[in-house]
């Protein structure tokens, strides 16, 4: 309750949260380390430490020593990563290479306004299929190797298929991730990346130039991502919740567009979920749709007791893949997704078996019988 209150967007919340700590109403003692291991497993440590530092008169010295020192190491992770995305940029610019960063510093800048208050781990960017084997190449020139090399007559269909590739520098693993699609194929949420390439928006991260998506294409990005992960951390209905905060949204047209890729549930449960758990206003100009949806809020409360619980789900049991069904309100959608999760193959298949490109269809009948090993056993 108390990582949920901090990461409130509102000023209100500072009062709910002093309430909370008020041990005139409070059975035992705050467990602060319990509250530290939330904090941390939803992201929200910073936010946390940004509100308790305003109620020092309520909070132990040495919770306020703690977060502060989270806080300054995130601060140095930050300000690295932002010199890395700068390194990065400069380098696709001088090839002539567009690309769209998001998620991490940019959407802590933009939307919190402080690359310190949202951790980030990687830089995230947008890219075009057609422009990964240039990146690749140029990234290669800062140190940057594929963490998962893939075989070069396997290059096409995995581009087909998948949706990222990762890359580790001397500085760290999994530091950089290029996206050419929103999810993998199998999800059939087909968004498009060209008009979300179209519709960047420009903005300043430390004084550069970049562009980022338009917050009506990031609104729906978070929220297939945050469904994809079936809303297991705090910190990306946080999101939500600046973008709400911060963006006069074209609501029309986010409607519209969910529709469209056939997301307008998972849309639905994540703006519950942020007026269910951070109190966030549902937009006037949906609100008729959402409430209307009883779908949408059957799942927004299977899913909010199932984090009140501890409930995480697996991606590879047969109970993920059956909630990622039933969150797609059409049923050629549905259809979509259960004919390309059994039929589309990937690296995992290529890893079992290496077959020479004439024999590449033969791939979906390894995925077939992988799959099948997978759900026999639960």
């Amino acid at each position: 309750m108390l990582a949920a209150s901090c990461a409130d967007p509102r000023e209100s919340g500072l009062g709910r949260i002093r309430c909370l700590l008020d041990p005139s109403v409070r059975e035992r003692p705050v467990e602060w380390e319990a509250v530290f291991r939330l904090a941390d497993h939803h992201g929200t440590s910073w936010l946390l430490y940004r509100d308790l530092s305003r109620l020092g008169d309520v909070v132990p010295s040495f919770v306020l020593a703690t977060l502060r020192q989270r806080y300054e190491r995130n601060v140095h992770k930050s300000l690295f990563l932002a010199r890395e995305l700068i390194r990065i940029l400069d380098c696709l610019d001088a090839v002539g290479i567009e690309v769209i960063p998001y998620k991490g510093i940019v959407l802590s800048e933009v939307y919190y306004g402080d690359m310190a208050l949202r951790q980030s781990g990687d830089i995230d960017l947008f890219v075009r299929k057609q422009d990964v084997a240039r990146i690749k190449s140029a990234v290669r020139e800062l140190e940057f190797t594929q963490r998962v090399p893939v075989p070069e007559d396997a290059e096409e269909d995995y581009i087909a298929s998948g949706y990222e590739c990762t890359f580790d520098s001397p500085a760290g693993r999994n530091l950089l991730e290029l996206q050419w699609a929103l999810q993998p194929r199998f999800y059939a949420v087909d968004f498009d990346m060209d008009g979300l390439f179209e519709r960047a928006v420009n903005v300043a991260i430390v004084g550069r130039r970049v562009k980022t998506p338009s917050p009506e294409d990031l609104l729906l990005v978070l929220s297939v991502h945050a469904a994809k992960h079936v809303w297991g951390r705090l910190i990306w209905l946080c999101d939500i919740a600046q973008i709400l905060k911060l963006g006069k949204l074209n609501w029309d047209w986010v409607q519209a567009h969910a529709r469209t890729f056939g997301i307008e549930r998972i849309l639905h449960v994540t703006l519950l979920l942020a007026n269910h758990l951070l109190a966030t206003a549902i937009p006037a100009p949906i609100e008729k749709s959402i409430l209307e949806d009883r779908a949408a809020r059957a799942f927004a409360d299977e899913i909010a007791v199932g984090m009140a619980r501890g409930v995480s789900y697996e991606k590879q049991q047969v109970s993920y893949f059956r909630l990622m069904m039933r969150l797609r309100e059409h049923r050629a959608d549905r259809l979509r997704f259960l004919t390309r999760l059994t039929f589309t193959p990937g690296p995992g298949e290529w890893e079992v078996v290496r077959l020479p490109k004439p024999l590449f269809p033969l791939y979906r009948l390894v995925r077939l019988a992988r799959l099948a090993s997978r759900f026999a056993r639960g």
